[in-house]
């Protein structure tokens, strides 16, 4: 069950911080609607970490498709491309 609570009770600083765990994330309202979150720093880099290995996986998947449909060139035209 999520812990949901109130921004006010942000006074109590310490308090909050502290029941901050790996996967016990503590969800902030104002006025009850959500307002932010505290996480855990190694959940929170986890998280950056598979957002990466998503964003590398899509562009790899682009390039396959791009390589199926418009092929590749010879390491020799592409020299010249370069002006190499």
């Amino acid at each position: 069950m999520p812990c949901i609570k109130p921004i006010s009770e942000l006074k109590n600083y310490t308090a909050i911080v502290n029941q901050v765990s790996y996967g016990n994330r503590i969800y902030l309202t104002r006025n009850g609607h959500g307002q932010c979150a505290l996480i855990d720093m190694k959940e929170l880099d986890e998280l950056d970490k598979q957002r990466a290995l998503l964003s590398l996986m899509s562009k790899l998947n682009d390039a396959k498709i791009s390589v199926r449909e418009e092929g590749t060139i010879s390491a020799e035209d592409l020299e010249k491309e370069l002006g190499l």
